[in-house]
């Protein structure tokens, strides 16, 4: 869902591992594979990853390191190519832990891709985790969309409507619904909107403006940055943090024709890979991940943490919180696993819809 070009040119390294339509990035060399060592005989685990999380997780996973020695491999695709990736390796399991968006963790909980792990979840709210004990929240986020500073966005509401101008002919893209988290939550929060059958009337009329499909939703990034689009679809979190690091484009939320905004929360879950090669590490970076200590710097990654606690905790860093920028925005909340199941008809529905 995310491939944050500007950020992963600059502190991460390709890796050999490649999915099959998004490639994958590594910040460790070490191989993926069966054996749990690296070439200098250190420990290793695997981390699959929906993209975004790319600037939280370079420092984590070295401290990581550092404290335990076990080296993390990362390897990074859109929501739903992750899922997919481990899906197609079970006779072969590479994976040690999953990290993806809804409604794709509940596919991978669903489709048995997923084992209860044993690591304490106590500190994440029950709608964040999953009963069954498989999956929890590790980061809060929220789906927005992005425009070029030449598109007004800061004195006036964008509609949904006007999303179907003219003016964004060639210039709006989004990612695809049943492939990226965030090209699917706009599924969702339209069908919230609208009705099943408001939101592919809808889609279908901004197929007129739409560039064409996306896997990875921070592909959309740099070309809205450069002028190549005028708007896309994002995440919060990660479009926040590359604004930060220099992006030029603004966050934003298409209001409906009574004024209002609204959003879907988006929250990284991440659980342990049915048959994971190194589980024991897994277990124990899973457990890192959720720590207090982690947990804390999620804001200056413009994440939410994902302990009760720690909700609230502010950024120690310039820039605006996520808080701070879905303030006023209604924020829906629906029902995952709900979409799971209808998430292929719904697909289907859309694909047809907009000829794609």
């Amino acid at each position: 869902m995310r491939n944050t070009n500007n950020r992963l040119a600059r502190s991460i390294a390709r890796t050999a591992l490649v999915l099959t339509s998004a490639a994958a990035v590594a910040f460790s060399l070490t191989a993926c594979g069966g054996t749990g060592t690296d070439s200098s005989g250190g420990k290793t685990v695997t981390v699959y990853s929906a993209d975004g999380l790319g600037d939280w997780y370079k420092p984590l996973f070295a401290k990581f390191k550092d404290q335990t020695g076990i080296a993390v491999n990362y390897v990074e695709a859109g929501s739903g190519e992750v899922v997919s990736r481990v899906e197609k390796e079970q006779s072969n399991p590479q994976a040690d832990i999953v990290v993806t968006l809804p409604p794709f963790i509940q596919k991978a909980d669903k489709s048995g891709l997923l084992q209860a792990s044993g690591v304490d979840f106590s500190s994440v709210a029950a709608t964040d985790k999953a009963a069954d004990g498989n999956w929890v929240t590790v980061a809060g986020n929220y789906l927005c969309w992005i425009a070029n500073p030449s598109v007004n966005v800061s004195t006036a509401k964008v509609t949904w409507d006007d999303l179907l101008k003219p003016d964004y002919k060639g210039k709006l893209q989004y990612s695809t619904p049943g492939q990226a988290g965030d090209g699917t939550a706009v599924l969702v929060l339209l069908q919230q909107l609208y009705g099943k059958q408001g939101a592919l009337d809808y889609l279908g009329k901004l197929q007129a403006n739409n560039v064409g499909p996306s896997a990875s939703t921070g592909k959309l990034q740099p070309k809205v940055d450069k002028g190549e689009l005028l708007v896309a679809n994002g995440d919060v979190q990660m479009n926040l943090a590359s604004v930060k690091d220099g992006s030029k484009f603004n966050v934003f939320f298409p209001a409906g024709n009574d004024g209002k905004q609204s959003t879907v929360a988006l929250p990284y879950a991440m659980g342990l890979a049915k048959g994971a090669p190194h589980s024991d590490a897994g277990k124990k970076l899973m457990d890192f991940m959720l720590s207090a200590d982690a947990q804390k710097t999620l804001p200056d990654a413009f994440a939410v943490p994902a302990r009760q606690e720690l909700a609230d905790a502010p950024a120690t860093g310039n820039g605006p919180s996520p808080a701070q920028v879905i303030k006023n925005v209604t924020v829906v909340h629906p029902d995952w696993n709900k979409v799971v199941d209808d998430l292929d008809t719904d697909v289907a529905a859309y694909s047809k819809a907009t000829g794609s």
